[in-house]
């Protein structure tokens, strides 16, 4: 079977959402051979810190690290799964944008394995859906995977 996809980002949260969504990532880059290629982006959404009056380095360089220790054990669990190419992104900004348009750009993504979003309706009417703008906005193929 010929793989369609071979350069696959998948955005991830924590989420129970987004670990079903890199699984099925995984499996993705896993079908597309040596030629795949799995990028791993989480998105450090600045506008968290511009409500907190103590902001100040130290604490994006605490969720920064935070991230990097996260994002290293998906990598580590992509390359146990036989991934061969696997790397790993920290964006700053809004998640909405960099994940449907920016880092898509920047990495030459042919798919986006997202997962569901976990909001409520009345969540997603007043602060909206990140996974529900990607597939609105992206220019490639977006796959929603259900956690």
């Amino acid at each position: 079977m010929t793989a369609n996809y071979h350069r696959i980002l998948v955005p991830m949260d924590g989420s129970k959402e987004s670990e079903a969504a890199l699984t099925r990532a995984i499996e993705l880059a896993l079908d597309a051979g040596d030629e795949g290629i799995l990028s791993i982006l989480n998105v450090i959404d600045t506008r968290a810190f511009q409500n907190v009056a103590s902001f100040d380095d130290t604490m994006v360089e605490a969720v920064s690290d935070e991230t990097r220790k996260s994002l290293e054990k998906y990598k580590a669990q992509a390359i146990e799964a036989g991934v061969k190419n696997v790397d790993y992104l920290i964006e700053y900004g809004s998640p909405k944008s960099l994940i449907a348009k920016d880092v898509p750009n920047e990495v030459n993504a042919d798919l986006i394995v997202i997962g569901a979003t976990g909001l409520n309706a009345v969540e997603r009417l007043v602060i909206g859906s990140v996974t529900e703008f990607v597939t609105r906005s992206a220019k490639v193929d977006v796959l929603v995977v259900r956690g």
